[in-house]
């Protein structure tokens, strides 16, 4: 599986020579044109490309708007979307957070759906709106079925805020990004 991920991510001195190694595929986010083509080439030759349709970690721990680029690819490709919802990953490494590799037992839980057909006929931005649906449901169940729940009111950081958790809302971090 290769994955798209930030260029910087791959300068890094230490992620830099496993992602390289892995073969993920690093994006420029400012001219995205190489990475979608690289990817592109990936999934015609058989492999498969991991896509984060939000393009970044929602601090508020709830999905952000999906952009089109995993149903275009999908659609050019003739392959189908596997829709995914990893949770609780945020408990390892979050920004503002330090990370934290050193917990004895942090489970991270994986939800898989269903194949999604990426039909060419179809308008991207429908097949963008399913996707976001179908990994919205297995976020929640991903979220309900998460054996950890916060050991105290100091450990409410990565809980979103509908589920009782101290993580700011979406709105606030709207406001705060556009700020």
């Amino acid at each position: 599986m290769r994955f798209m991920a930030k260029e910087s991510v791959f300068r890094h001195r230490v992620s830099g020579p496993l992602m390289r190694g892995m073969k993920h595929i690093p994006v420029d986010r400012k001219q995205g044109e190489a990475a979608y083509e690289h990817a592109l080439r990936s999934l015609r030759s058989g492999e498969i490309v991991g896509v984060f349709p939000e393009a970044t970690i929602s601090q508020s721990f709830t999905l952000k708007s999906f952009k089109s680029g995993a149903a275009r690819l999908a659609q050019e490709a003739g392959v189908p979307l596997i829709p995914m919802a990893v949770w609780g990953t945020q408990r390892l490494w979050t920004k503002g957070h330090p990370r934290n590799f050193k917990r004895s037992h942090t489970p991270i839980t994986i939800r898989v759906g269903e194949a999604l057909e990426a039909s060419k006929d179809k308008y991207a931005g429908a097949i963008t709106r399913q996707l976001r649906e179908r990994v919205q449901e297995l976020l929640e169940a991903a979220q309900r079925a998460y054996p950890v729940r916060p050991k105290g009111p100091d450990d409410t950081w990565w809980m979103p805020a509908h589920l009782g958790g101290t993580a700011p809302t979406p709105e606030q971090v709207r406001q705060a990004e556009a700020h």
